[in-house]
């Protein structure tokens, strides 16, 4: 071991900042150079997640004591912190992931992290997630309630918006009234500790148990396997690769422990040929402008076009390729973003797929590829659908040109599960029967679908999915985006039958006058079906 603990960042366990037990260290790279950063992070070894899981099934004990104002009140002073700090959160940030200071970090993904712990914050006041059921006639009661310590993975592609400190699981896991380990993604790892410093403050001035946010950077895979699996923990929110997420599904499956994951996708978009007709610059600039926003690092990043032959499409995609060609590469997240993304490419091709501008090997110099366009036939996907699923996460864009409508419809029906998918039709409706055959197809595989726009946004709305069927995510029933809906991957359903009135969570314990089943809606009872 080169370095001395007092030389290496510390965790954060049980509300201080202590030496961790490590026996190996890690540093983040600036993308924008290929340099090393100063700071060191240790690899925490077992005893430092045993003490943290201690200290969080304490925490856990003591929030279910604690009105949810309280916690509503720390969520609230957390965002405030969060945005006092927004000029050393940006500059670290940027450092660790060369996403762009300005609008993406501080004009766009810090609002966005500032609002959803609001969000997070009013739905835990109000109670309003929690579902609450009351059936008088048979004097039976339910709700979601807190279901433990939650660990949360955060992504490398945002850094405050999915952070394992400060992004959208975590805010849910808090409102629903759990406390988090959060585990730094090793992309950035001071920005993480930066918002753990921040959530300590805001603890404390809310009155809330110091290990209510807990912080360590890295762990080894076989460790990290066994938190996710061990018996102090309730549940486990997940944002990253699909090869790593899946050794930890199986690890908390194994032991029957909750776990959602936000794994891969390809986000196809759909595009008619009457639509390309009428506006296919339109659409080209639609396109070109999502998949190469942020270089292409979005969940939702549209990284496959599913077209029919002929010369709207041939237009189409000779656009894009001029169009991607033109652009300047953006900066990748780090080195391993880059290796990956070249070996995607490799892949695609090797199945088949023809480039047609960009592939080769990353750049040196900094963390970058070519913004890179591939072809594949229909006929030819049909035959390799699996292979040619590959994700290319990054600037990087698969067409796939099938002969007809036919082909066309069985080339969806043969796509994995995907977080969105998008079909462009005519904005008159003149094509509107094969909208019918690709939409029938298209739904079932994704969980979001949109008409005539690209799906890197993602609103911080109640109705909004942000899940979809696997390998999307781990599950197809729940969404990591939108309250009060993401609270209630983090919660347990507890029915309470023949419970006198005095011992009932509050939510519970006032009773509507005459009807036998209601539900309570944003403080409102309404009548539930049954």
């Amino acid at each position: 071991m080169s370095q001395t603990p007092s030389t290496v960042r510390p965790v954060l366990i049980n509300g201080i900042w202590r030496d961790a037990d490590f026996s190996s260290t890690f540093q983040a790279t600036d993308p924008n150079t290929n340099e090393v950063l100063a700071a060191t992070f240790p690899v925490s070894a077992w005893s430092d997640c045993d003490a943290a899981l201690d200290a969080a099934v304490e925490a856990a004990t003591a929030l279910r004591r604690v009105s949810k104002a309280k916690i509503a009140e720390f969520l609230e002073a957390y965002a405030d912190g969060i945005e006092a700090a927004k000029e050393a959160l940006v500059d670290a940030a940027f450092a660790e992931t060369g996403l762009a200071r300005s609008p993406r970090l501080g004009d766009v993904e810090l609002p966005r992290t500032s609002n959803q712990l609001r969000a997070a914050a009013a739905a835990c006041r109000s109670g309003n997630w929690a579902a609450a059921t009351i059936d008088t006639k048979a004097g039976i009661r339910s709700c979601f309630e807190a279901i433990g310590p939650v660990c949360v993975f955060g992504p490398n592609n945002f850094p405050f918006a999915f952070g394992s400190v400060s992004g959208g699981d975590f805010a849910a896991a808090i409102a629903a009234g759990n406390p988090v380990i959060g585990k730094a993604n090793s992309s950035h790892p001071e920005t993480t500790r930066l918002f753990a410093e921040i959530a300590l403050r805001a603890l404390k001035q809310a009155g809330l148990p110091e290990a209510t946010v807990q912080l360590i950077y890295r762990t080894s895979h076989a460790d990290g396997e066994r938190l996710v699996s061990d018996p102090r923990v309730g549940a486990t929110g997940y944002t990253g690769s699909r090869t790593a997420g899946l050794k930890l599904k199986a690890a908390a499956d194994a032991v029957g422990k909750p776990i959602y994951l936000e794994l891969s996708s390809v986000n196809p978009v759909v595009m008619t040929s009457t639509a390309l007709q009428q506006r296919g610059d339109e659409i080209a600039n639609d396109f070109v402008t999502s998949v190469l926003m942020g270089t292409g690092q979005f969940c939702t990043n549209p990284g496959m076009v599913l077209l029919q032959s002929g010369e709207p499409s041939e237009r189409f995609i000779a656009t894009v390729k001029e169009r991607f060609a033109s652009a300047p590469a953006g900066t990748l997240l780090s080195p391993a973003v880059s290796t990956s993304l070249s070996q995607s490419v490799k892949t695609l091709c090797g199945f088949g797929a023809e480039l047609l501008t960009g592939g080769g090997e990353p750049e040196s110099g900094r963390c970058a590829y070519a913004n890179t366009l591939l072809r594949v036939s229909g006929s030819d996907f049909l035959s390799h659908p699996e292979g040619f699923q590959t994700e290319a996460f990054g600037n990087a864009a698969l067409m796939v040109v099938a002969d007809n409508l036919d082909e066309l419809t069985e080339s969806i029906s043969r796509l994995e599960g995907n977080l969105t998918g998008c079909i462009y039709s005519a904005a008159d409706g003149s094509d509107e029967a094969a909208y019918e055959k690709i939409a029938f197809e298209l739904i079932p595989k994704v969980g979001r679908i949109l008409n005539d726009k690209m799906p890197t946004g993602v609103a911080v709305s109640a109705a909004m999915n942000h899940g979809g069927p696997y390998p999307a995510t781990g599950h197809p029933g729940f969404t990591a985006v939108g309250v009060p809906a993401a609270l209630v991957r983090f919660a347990k359903l507890t029915s309470y039958d023949n419970v006198r009135e005095s011992r009932l969570p509050e939510l519970l314990r006032n009773e509507p006058p005459t009807e036998d089943t209601w539900r309570n809606v944003d403080g409102q009872w309404t009548q539930a079906s049954v």
